[in-house]
């Protein structure tokens, strides 16, 4: 009997008040829209993005050319899970509204963008303790993950490297480049090595965890309009 009792009372009620339940609808509806639009600006910064089929890699843009490895005289990976390049499992769903893809088309090249200019460096990935007490903070309780898009560089040695807390685009192809953050230096790199270590994620973007010796190539970055700490730890 209350079921019955409640239509009746609706009616009324968005009779008397018709904008009540129109604007409950679309508070909820534009809740939705920036949920999925935040998620999928997110994922700028967690996919590989591609640069065009016809791009080329000029030093006048700030390129550096590197070769890149997975490292395996380096790190313990018998226990670690499979995690092949542009793996699906963090994928963000399609947008739900055109007006939240207008929302993140707009914002796709504001902050991060390339800069700099050229040199070479070495690129592997790390994992497990390596990743903890990152070293470019004198003290923090925040350390890198597997899904973090950060790096460590060669802790002596190399002159012009990237220094803490920059950011930087590495390219394996015009298709395949991300952006990271330098937190850490890599204490098992060779003195005078140009030598960046990305986390298995990072890696995973731009080639397969098993893949060998690579060459890629990389240039300083700008900052992010906004900011994810899970991806790149604390501002300062």
């Amino acid at each position: 009997m209350q079921i019955r009792t409640l239509a009746p009372l609706a009616l009324s009620l968005a009779t008397i008040f018709p904008g009540l339940f129109v604007n409950a609808a679309s508070v909820s509806h534009t809740g939705l829209q920036s949920s999925s639009a935040r998620a999928a600006a997110g994922s700028k910064y967690t996919k590989a993005h591609s640069l065009g089929d016809s791009y080329k890699f000029d030093p006048r843009d700030g390129w550096r050319t590197l070769n890149a490895s997975d490292a395996q005289y380096k790190y313990r990976r018998d226990k670690a899970p499979a995690l092949k390049a542009n793996d699906k499992s963090k994928a963000v769903g399609p947008l739900k509204t055109i007006s939240d893809g207008v929302q993140v088309l707009s914002g796709i090249w504001k902050g991060l963008k390339g800069i700099g200019s050229p040199s070479s460096v070495t690129i592997t990935w790390y994992t497990g303790h390596d990743l903890l007490n990152p070293s470019c903070w004198a003290k923090t309780d925040w350390a890198p993950t597997d899904q973090s898009f950060v790096c460590a560089v060669t802790m002596e040695g190399w002159t012009d490297k990237p220094q803490c807390f920059k950011f930087i685009e590495i390219c394996n192809k015009p298709q395949k480049c991300i952006f990271v953050r330098v937190v850490d230096t890599c204490a098992g790199c060779r003195t005078g090595s140009q030598h960046l270590d990305l986390t298995r994620r990072g890696f995973a973007e731009l080639a397969d965890l098993d893949t060998g010796i690579l060459t890629v190539s990389w240039r300083e970055a700008s900052g992010p309009d906004d900011w994810s700490e899970d991806l790149w730890g604390p501002k300062s």
